[in-house]
């Protein structure tokens, strides 16, 4: 590694810009599905399939293509996945048909993913006394990403149409791959793998290690408790006693950059080796923000507070999480990243299944008491393993 490598206050700014640029594309179409369906001929619910199909993208991108990250030349890899990431961004943007738009953005989807890229590159390039603080702050511009990036693709749609933002994205990806491949520094050679031989070790990486399979778990089960809010949140508001619309639901949404906040300042706590009993109290702050929103659905002003608490909690664990296993093995930093990522959107996935299961079955009160019992899971887990299974001695 040259003399250049290291996470400057720049390249970590980059990197946090970058990351939340590139994860943005998985979420333009949210609120255009509207627009989309009356542009290609199709229903609103037939529409619903582009987030599903970029969704599916995006998790083989993250098992075929962020292991590559261990051993590949990452000053090409990233800025390579960047360009392919503009040219499957401009294929939606001129997709003449509701068929080859799903094409367009299930590629997006799989390309999408140089965020999940950047991070383990950080914790390689971090001084280990910083590593927390910077795989904080670049999850946190990742995080700013996926929240605003519904908020800017409306803007943009209105003014411009819903095809203009897959035209902004395309050009903001090329021009990160400029600044990236300039701002990545020169990297020691790794040796070769093949690539069946790579996958398959992701697996052995989580087998391998007690803290990893420990960590995934309750990462997993946070994410579930995340998604199962914000999906049942969107029912809570739209039905009485608010009746709010789309886009006011949109921007109660903005409670959750608390979250960014968090992530961005959590990470110190990891440096300074207190990484497990935060999580510990992290996750009893999840607890709390849904025992507020089980006792004040009918308060706009308690709500906002439990999204603010939850957002906050499942932030600072989910940071937490990253950053130890970044710890665990150095050397498989892009594999363990991978795994995090896979365990958080099946978390996610099951998250939102049951957002609607227990929202039909017992409404907000049914949802909030479902999340503290996943909560609850998560919190024993953690209370098991403080002692052992989640301590890692900190590696370069």
């Amino acid at each position: 590694m040259t003399a250049r490598a290291g996470m400057t206050p720049a390249r970590t700014l980059l990197f946090a810009v970058a990351g939340g640029a590139a994860v943005g594309n998985l979420y333009w179409a949210q609120p255009l599905l509207d627009d989309i369906a009356s542009s290609l001929g199709t229903s609103a619910a037939v529409a619903g399939l582009l987030v599903t199909l970029t969704q599916v993208g995006y998790a083989l991108g993250i098992l075929l293509v962020v292991p590559l990250g261990d051993v590949l030349d990452r000053r090409r890899l990233i800025p390579g996945v960047l360009a392919a990431s503009a040219v499957a961004l401009l294929f939606a943007a001129v997709a003449p048909s509701f068929a080859v738009l799903l094409v367009a953005l299930a590629l997006v989807g799989l390309t999408t993913v140089a965020g999940q890229l950047l991070i383990p590159l950080a914790g390689d390039l971090a001084d280990p006394s910083a590593r927390g603080r910077v795989v904080g702050t670049i999850a946190s511009g990742v995080l700013t990403g996926i929240l605003v990036s519904r908020t800017v693709s409306g803007l943009v749609a209105d003014a411009f149409g819903w095809r203009a933002i897959y035209v902004v994205a395309a050009g903001a990806a090329l021009l990160f791959a400029v600044l990236l491949r300039r701002a990545i520094p020169e990297l020691d050679r790794r040796d070769r793998v093949r690539y069946p031989t790579l996958i398959a070790s992701v697996f052995r990486a989580v087998a391998a290690h007690r803290a990893v399979r420990v960590t995934l778990v309750i990462s997993s089960a946070m994410f579930a408790v995340f998604t199962m809010f914000w999906t049942a949140l969107t029912f809570l508001l739209s039905a009485e006693p608010f009746g709010y619309s789309t886009s006011a639901i949109g921007l109660v949404g903005l409670a959750g950059l608390a979250g960014a906040v968090a992530a961005q300042r959590v990470g110190r706590l990891h440096d300074r080796g207190v990484s497990v009993p935060v999580t510990g109290a992290a996750i009893a702050v999840v607890l709390v923000s849904l025992v507020v929103a089980g006792l004040g659905a009918r308060s706009i002003v308690v709500v906002l507070v439990a999204v603010v608490l939850l957002d906050v909690g499942v932030q600072a664990t989910n940071v937490l999480n990253q950053t130890r296993l970044f710890a665990i093995d150095p050397a498989a930093r892009s594999r363990l990243n991978t795994a995090f990522v896979t365990a958080n959107f099946i978390g996610g996935a099951i998250g939102s299944a049951l957002a609607s299961v227990l929202w039909n079955a017992g409404g907000w009160t049914a949802v909030t008491v479902g999340g503290a019992v996943l909560v609850g899971f998560a919190l024993t887990v953690w209370a098991v393993h403080r002692h052992r299974g989640l301590v890692v001695t900190a590696r370069a």
